[in-house]
């Protein structure tokens, strides 16, 4: 019989060792950085705002910065074959490199996160020119991804140094997303309570849900870890002992190691978004239509227009002590059935889509049968 188990997670007093104040930008490590740029200007409303490659002094990559709200995300190639860049698009494809948070001080945050037990990657560094100055150093996360701190309240730039403002982008119609809610991270069976326990004592995280989920042919282990702000959320995951290949190992035969399974953009009005982005050619994954006949008796009633709209679009619900909460997931971004993305609107909801978790797992399910994973 599927399953899912719930254990209500008590919140201890928290504070932040490294004076976190949110995540400065994603990066995705890419193949081709200007053709991943047009994929998210085009698909997901995202504007390019600066750039960085030979032109800008950078012998090694090239870069573009996109935006949407309060949302930066970096494209990276590599220009050369033998580069760390490339080698890393080559072996998990279009991946999550860096989940960057800004800080007040990267020096002390730096020594404090190592002197947790961090691993060091890069030093701190500072950048100036004619806008300012930046500091930025970086610490290791699961698998190949990394952490780095950014310390910009110096800096005036479009991004970082090195990096010029672009003046000539096309047209972009944004789709509404305002900031990053959450970055999902799969990992190996048996590295997640090691994990959990890095974001507690090296970056003073605390847990904040934990789930087990059993389907017919899946199971997976989940912990929520958050900053005391709540504004970095890592839903951790590994596979659980089952009959067959979950999805969560999918992601990692296929990614080849840990990593981020999922990038998960807020939005004020999920209809409206969903609706943008389904213009724009993005495929969502879809529940039975069964999902929505028992959807009143879980989270309440809806209005009529309402409900018809979340069901034409494929939108979960789910609700929590504090409020609503909907969701819908991508198909994966790339040709590997790796990195996704999540849209979610929450109305004072401060969970996860716990109600939603089997109907996921379900469709994912579907999908590894169609490309004969299961």
């Amino acid at each position: 019989m599927d399953t899912i188990e719930r254990d209500a997670v008590a919140v201890p007093t928290i504070y932040s060792p490294l004076q976190l104040h949110g995540i400065d930008h994603v990066e995705l490590y890419v193949g081709n950085a200007y053709q991943a740029a047009h994929f998210y200007r085009s698909m997901f409303g995202f504007r390019p705002i600066a750039r960085a490659g030979l032109e800008t002094g950078m012998r090694d990559r090239m870069s573009v910065v996109m935006e949407q709200g309060d949302i930066r995300l970096v494209l990276t190639s590599g220009l050369h074959p033998e580069s760390p860049i490339t080698r890393h698009a080559a072996l998990h494809g279009d991946a999550v490199k860096d989940v960057a948070f800004t800080v007040e001080n990267v020096e002390l945050a730096f020594e404090s996160a190592v002197r947790r037990g961090a691993k060091p990657v890069a030093e701190p560094v500072v950048r100036e020119d004619e806008h300012g100055r930046l500091v930025r150093a970086t610490i290791g996360a699961p698998g190949e991804t990394v952490h780095s701190l950014v310390e910009r309240r110096d800096y005036t730039g479009a991004f970082f140094p090195g990096y010029e403002a672009i003046v000539d982008a096309p047209r972009v119609r944004p789709v509404g997303l305002t900031e990053v809610d959450h970055v999902a991270v799969s990992m190996e069976q048996g590295q997640l309570d090691g994990w959990v326990e890095f974001y507690k004592e090296v970056l003073g995280f605390h847990q904040s849900h934990q789930e087990m989920v059993w389907t017919r042919t899946s199971a997976m282990n989940s912990k929520v870890m958050e900053d005391a702000s709540g504004k970095i959320k890592f839903p951790c995951v590994e596979p659980a002992e089952s009959g067959s290949k979950s999805q969560v190992q999918e992601y990692l035969d296929f990614n080849h190691g840990a990593g981020a399974q999922h990038v998960a953009f807020l939005c004020r009005d999920i209809c409206a978004t969903v609706g943008a982005i389904r213009e724009n050619g993005v495929r969502f994954l879809r529940v039975p239509s069964t999902y929505y006949e028992a959807l009143e008796a879980r989270v309440g009633a809806l209005a009529p227009e309402k409900l018809a709209a979340y069901e034409a679009l494929g939108v979960l619900l789910d609700r929590d002590d504090e409020g609503l909460l909907m969701q819908i997931f991508s198909e994966p971004v790339g040709g590997r059935p790796t990195m996704f993305v999540e849209l979610i609107e929450r109305q004072g909801a401060l969970g996860f889509g716990s109600g939603n978790i089997k109907a996921l797992f379900e469709a994912v399910e579907r999908e590894q049968e169609r490309r004969g994973n299961i």
